[in-house]
């Protein structure tokens, strides 16, 4: 009988629903079903928030049972929403109807900034102040990231130049925050010992996009603990490490107890889980990233070790850090509490080498060289995320192919927090933003700094002052928008257009063309060094910009390319600055890039016609 006034008033509700009437027939029907049947109905989920708000128009009962703080308006968020419920707590009151308008309109308003960024930083990098319309916006921040969020999970192959904006957008907004977090975090006194939870503001601040929380991390790490109990209970079922309670520990004194744990820990990461150093792909950032260090199960010794101090301390095992030239240690001391101690009173944990518990005499094997007892010592919080982002920034200095620099971008910024003041790592900054053409105007702060602090830096600095200068005249002096036409006739010789899939045909890479020149326009050096002359045609041939699938951008001669037969998406971060859509042959132009090459798209869809139609044509014969 119940399923059977369920149906009935499923067929109620929409005509309610549509006439927003009392009188409506079948109104009788429904509100005499028990208010669970009701609210089982209400939240069905084929009603929208807005048939939920004429519904709850019709009659005291409903409007009751629609009332904003119910679980009606909760379904309502729940289900437009899913991602955002996480950070609400089951026992605390909440105006359901009321979260909903505030998300809708933050939602509205991104949406809106998202828009508008294209035409305002096609022609330039995203400003310094260019994030200003979203920090100053009213309401909840996680509002705003979450649709964010949502525009980056749109399916499909469209909406590409929307998702580019919302990827920076959400970005920046992340990592100002962990930034923020960060800093208020090294003002903890030096006893503050989480260095777990520094290594996560690292890693969160290298990957803002993704989902890295010290909660979830933590939660890794204690299944691990638990493991680790397990092996521990058949070494010695009367251990005190088995009796901590989760989030509670306390440190050990008997030295054997201590080994104990550490025999079992070696056997569950190294033999049961099969953690191991990274010696394969030592120079990998993910190798410092405590999420993937836990994914991958492999990393170098300062990741490796932060992972094993954090599991030995919470079964009593007070491990400490020791920042080892060349290869990150773990000190476990021997000698009785309160005695005067010295270097040879600890063994030394190589957590990268297994677990190996070293001598003195071992450490200086490990890296082939003697060095002093002050090396042995243990280093604070600070210290060890200095190392921490020490090891980034060297890799950021070894990117190729990325021309952003975001790794090397990322770590000085994570530097400078710490230590603001230093000098050759800003001159640093200054020059990398100067080479990537971004940020002048931070570009001209940085230096005034660098000036206050060293005045002996005068030189450098000048030189970047004055070119900064110029490149901020130039770019005022700049006049509208460069169009070219196809139809032009000193464009005659331009085979190709904006948007098509093409392949190099000497070094084979795939790549999709977003501008050309009826002749290459590099400067003599440049053309000299690419040895353009040597090609048959040399500099007097079409040249086109294209965005290379392993990242790169690239300028390309015209008859270096060919059309690629079995055109696919190129993997490149700024497709979407761009290009608005795929169809699966071609890009299509968003509306900035059209206003540059009007002409370009009728062209492309007749190529796409005459070199992939007649292919379908020839396969299907």
């Amino acid at each position: 009988m119940a399923a059977a006034a369920v149906d009935s008033a499923m067929e109620v509700v929409p005509a309610l629903a549509e006439e927003a009437a009392p009188e409506v027939a079948g109104l009788s029907c429904l509100v005499n079903l028990p208010g669970e049947v009701l609210e089982y109905i209400l939240c069905c989920g084929s009603l929208t928030a807005a048939d939920i708000g004429r519904v709850s128009s019709t009659c005291r009962r409903l409007r009751e049972l629609c009332q904003s703080s119910g679980k009606v308006w909760k379904e309502q968020f729940r289900v437009r929403w899913p991602s955002l419920m996480k950070h609400y707590s089951p026992t605390d009151y909440v105006n359901w109807l009321e979260e909903y308008k505030v998300r809708q309109k933050a939602g509205l308003e991104a949406r809106k900034i998202v828009a508008s960024f294209s035409k305002r930083f096609f022609s330039e990098h995203v400003p310094c102040n260019g994030f200003s319309d979203i920090e100053n916006l009213e309401g909840p921040e996680i509002f705003f990231e979450d649709e964010l969020v949502c525009i980056l999970n749109m399916e499909g192959r469209k909406a590409l130049t929307w998702k580019y904006y919302a990827k920076k957008i959400l970005y920046y907004l992340r990592q100002q925050k962990i930034l923020n977090n960060l800093k208020a975090f090294l003002q903890q006194p030096d006893d503050y010992e989480s260095y777990l939870e520094g290594a996560v503001y690292i890693d969160q601040y290298c990957n803002p996009l993704s989902d890295i929380s010290l909660k979830d991390i933590q939660a890794q790490i204690d299944s691990i603990v638990e493991l680790v109990c397990k092996t521990l209970r058949g070494i010695n079922s009367r251990h005190p490490s088995l009796a901590f309670k989760a989030g509670e520990s306390s440190m050990i004194v008997e030295i054997e107890l201590q080994s104990q744990v550490l025999d079992a820990m070696n056997y569950v990461l190294y033999d049961q889980l099969k953690f191991q150093g990274n010696r394969m792909d030592y120079y990998n950032a993910l190798n410092l990233y405590m999420h993937q260090v836990l994914i991958r199960r492999t990393g170098i010794p300062i990741s490796m070790s932060l992972l094993y101090l954090t599991i030995a301390r919470q079964l009593g095992v007070p491990l400490e850090p020791v920042n080892f030239p060349s290869h990150f240690l773990l000190r476990w001391c021997q000698g009785a509490e309160g005695a005067t101690l010295d270097i040879f009173d600890y063994i030394y944990i190589d957590a990268f080498g297994k677990g190996k518990q070293l001598t003195v005499k071992e450490c200086e094997y490990l890296i082939g060289q003697h060095v002093t007892a002050a090396l042995y010592g243990v280093v604070n919080v600070k210290k060890v995320l200095q190392r921490m982002v020490g090891n980034l920034l060297s890799l950021g200095k070894r990117e190729g192919i990325d021309q952003s620099y975001q790794l090397l971008r990322d770590s000085l910024d994570l530097y400078l927090a710490m230590y603001p003041d230093q000098v050759q790592l800003l001159l640093l900054q200054a020059r990398l933003y100067f080479h990537l053409g971004i940020w002048p105007e931070k570009v001209l702060d940085i230096l005034q700094h660098i000036q206050t602090l060293d005045p002996g830096q005068h030189g450098a600095v000048g030189y970047l002052v004055q070119h900064t200068l110029e490149h901020i005249e130039r770019k005022k002096e700049e006049v509208g928008v460069e169009v070219k036409l196809r139809s032009d006739e000193k464009h005659r010789d331009v085979c190709y257009s904006i948007g098509l899939i093409m392949k190099h045909k000497r070094y084979g890479y795939n790549c999709v063309i977003y501008g050309w020149d009826p002749t290459c326009m590099m400067g003599h050096e440049w053309i000299r060094n690419m040895n353009v002359h040597s090609l048959p045609h040399g500099h007097h041939q079409p040249f086109y910009n294209v965005l290379v699938e392993d990242g790169s951008c690239r300028y390309a001669a015209q008859e270096n390319l060919e059309y690629n037969v079995e055109p696919q998406e190129i993997s490149h971060p700024d497709v979407g600055r761009y290009f608005s859509e795929f169809t699966g042959t071609h890009y299509i132009p968003n509306a900035e890039l059209e206003i540059r090459y009007p002409e370009d798209l009728e062209f492309v869809y007749e190529t796409v016609q005459n070199i992939y139609s007649a292919k379908k044509e020839n396969i299907d014969e």
